[in-house]
């Protein structure tokens, strides 16, 4: 996959079917809507395109609202060029762009920029100042500037639309397997192993704390996990759990990210980590002592292995 980051200055010489979105998280319904646009690509002669933002519009268009992501752009990217598509076209969003309407954007980026000569519209999706047009609003000016827009429509999972916002959704309640169902993948955090205080330790359960890449990234709902891990640049997976939350019973305010690793030894200070979801455990307690707690840690442990093995 080619992958071009715009800024004031381009333009792209081949023809191309190309579809545009967020694509935050990549998950089934994206990947639905990519598909159409390589089959379509590939029944043209012409090559894909995705063309998606280096940051969320939102983020321009509204000053006090940052949602938090399911994917950071080199995770984005990442996933996309798995997918087979030929180009992903990362616009710079600004408020100069997002004064765009429908029509303009369509005239002066999609055509004139980037040679789209089939637009692919997923069910939901909008663009243009206001986002108050709609696919029959697109499909007419494309008919005036020669891009053919086709509507795909939605991916369902068991009856529901599959949607970044459902999926932030549930893994805000600590759904993760739903959430899995609906990427196609265990949702994953990755972060650097940071010195914490070491309760874990003194209770017998040494934990790698962790310091996500990126402020924006998602944090499932606190509580304890059955995760798979990886340290560093190594392949090899971990069978790990997880606590997302404020050690109530150590009287903590602030959310820390601490996992148990199975059977690592050494010290990890300092190495990536990558963090895979698989279950809930159970949410956050607070216990009347370090001793329940440990006994709780232990059960925890047991249910993890059970549920690898």
């Amino acid at each position: 996959m080619k992958t071009i980051f715009t800024g004031k200055e381009f333009s792209l010489s081949n023809p191309c079917v190309a579809t545009i979105g967020f694509f935050d998280g990549v998950h089934c319904g994206h990947k639905y809507l990519i598909k159409n646009v390589l089959d379509c690509a590939t029944d043209s002669g012409m090559q894909s395109m995705v063309i998606s933002f280096e940051s969320h519009p939102q983020y321009v268009i509204c000053d006090d609202y940052r949602p938090k992501l399911l994917t950071t752009n080199d995770e984005k990217l990442r996933l996309l060029s798995q997918t087979g598509i030929d180009n992903c076209v990362l616009l710079h969003f600004d408020r100069n762009m997002a004064a765009l309407s429908a029509r303009e954007f369509m005239q002066s980026v999609l055509r004139d920029k980037l040679n789209v000569k089939k637009l692919i519209i997923g069910y939901n999706n909008r663009f243009g100042h206001d986002r108050t047009e709609d696919f029959n609003d697109y499909a007419a000016y494309g008919k005036e500037l020669g891009i053919e827009v086709l509507l795909s429509d939605a991916f369902t999972f068991e009856g529901n639309k599959v949607s970044s916002s459902v999926i932030r959704a549930f893994l805000s309640e600590g759904k993760v397997e739903e959430a899995e169902r609906c990427l196609g993948y265990p949702y994953f955090i990755e972060g650097t192993v940071v010195q914490g205080v070491h309760e874990g330790r003194k209770l017998g359960f040494p934990t790698a704390n962790m310091c996500v890449n990126d402020e924006l990234k998602l944090i499932p709902e606190n509580g304890v996990y059955a995760v798979k891990a990886e340290i560093g640049d190594s392949s090899k997976t971990w069978d790990a759990m997880m606590n997302i939350g404020t050690r109530p019973t150590f009287g903590d305010n602030r959310i820390t990210l601490e996992t148990h690793i199975f059977g690592l030894e050494g010290d990890i200070y300092g190495k990536r980590i990558n963090i895979r979801f698989l279950h809930r455990l159970r949410g956050e307690r607070k216990f009347s002592s370090a001793d329940e707690l440990s006994a709780q840690l232990r059960h925890d442990k047991e249910d993890v292995k059970n549920l690898f093995s």
